[in-house]
């Protein structure tokens, strides 16, 4: 008979957001009158955007033309999207990050779990408490833990507390080497921004300790103090140890129609077993080129539409709605 993975069997439970739909479906179902705020995954409600929307017909007219069809795209992504990704998203704010270190996905989720494919077993990996779940559950199928404790906590991760005594930023390990750290801002679920002086402390001890980054910036959209940093590559000494994932989800309401990025700077590295160095940047190209396809031209033409002039109005619309419904 076949086997099966059994790092699966350490998860405690399906996939929180699936748990949370079912319970929240079952209360509704007994409980019709009931009032419910809704708390769980981060899903949108408005249409996209019309820049979008726009963008996207015209792409599928694309493909009813023999002289403008589209096959398989480049697994990477088409160069006009990363190109206008590097210059609005990162260059205008100072980052030196290039169109060709920029990876087009399905979704800043599968990046951060797949992300682990290209890393070694003997990591110690550090995440935040509460955290995404994605970044503990990835670890626990690709077997970098070992069973769960009482308190839902897996052997093997490093947590670092997050509450208000800490204004719900991390805190850097005391006498402890870790290897991959995982840091989301503004933070899932918390809400909490970091300051660009409190960056530049990790980017300084990852460097010191061979560490990376693993930087979520799915919801950078939000910030709106001017002060503050929407990517990592805004720290010095960033591109040596950090990878960065961002989404078009929450910003431009692509939650459904799926794409978003990951940036991975040729500067950075990693050590093989026999000590020498590697490029990360081209152990996730060769996994991207062999276990993805790309994401479809018709969703990259939307995406694309995201920088134009009205695109950016029309995205800034969406993200002050959001701010109204919070307040």
């Amino acid at each position: 008979m076949a086997t099966i993975n059994d790092n699966y069997l350490k998860l405690q439970a399906g996939y929180l957001f699936p748990e949370i739909a079912k319970r929240v479906k079952a209360y509704a179902e007994a409980n019709p009158d009931a009032p419910i705020i809704r708390l769980g995954i981060g899903d949108v409600t408005e249409p996209l955007p019309a820049a979008c929307r726009a963008a996207m017909v015209k792409a599928v007219e694309d493909m009813g033309s023999r002289e403008t069809f589209k096959g398989y795209g480049p697994e990477q992504g088409y160069e006009w999207l990363r190109e206008k990704i590097a210059k609005h998203d990162f260059q205008s704010r100072g980052c030196e990050v290039d169109a060709a270190e920029i990876f087009i996905s399905d979704g800043s989720k599968c990046d951060c779990g797949n992300i682990l494919d290209i890393f070694g077993n003997n990591n110690t990996i550090a995440l935040t408490d509460p955290v995404y779940p994605v970044y503990a559950d990835t670890n626990v199928m690709a077997g970098h833990t070992g069973n769960a404790n009482e308190n839902g906590e897996y052997e093997g991760l490093v947590y670092l507390p997050i509450s208000a005594a800490n204004n719900f930023t991390a805190e850097i390990p005391q006498n402890k080497k870790v290897d991959l750290i995982y840091l989301c801002f503004p933070n899932n679920p918390t809400g909490a921004t970091a300051t660009k002086e409190y960056l530049q402390t990790w980017v300084d001890y990852a460097k010191a300790n061979g560490s990376i980054i693993f930087f979520d910036a799915a919801y950078e959209a939000y910030i709106t103090d001017p002060s503050l940093p929407h990517s990592i590559y805004e720290i010095p000494g960033a591109r040596d140890c950090a990878i960065e994932f961002r989404s078009f989800s929450k910003n431009a309401g692509f939650t459904g129609t799926r794409c978003a990025l990951t940036v991975v700077p040729k500067t950075l590295k990693g050590k093989a077993a026999d000590g020498s160095d590697v490029e990360i940047w081209k152990l996730w190209n060769r996994r991207q080129s062999t276990k993805f396809n790309g994401v479809s031209y018709i969703v990259q033409r939307g995406a694309e539409a995201v920088y134009s002039e009205e695109g950016q109005a029309q995205i800034k619309e969406l993200v002050a709605f959001t701010w109204q419904m919070l307040r």
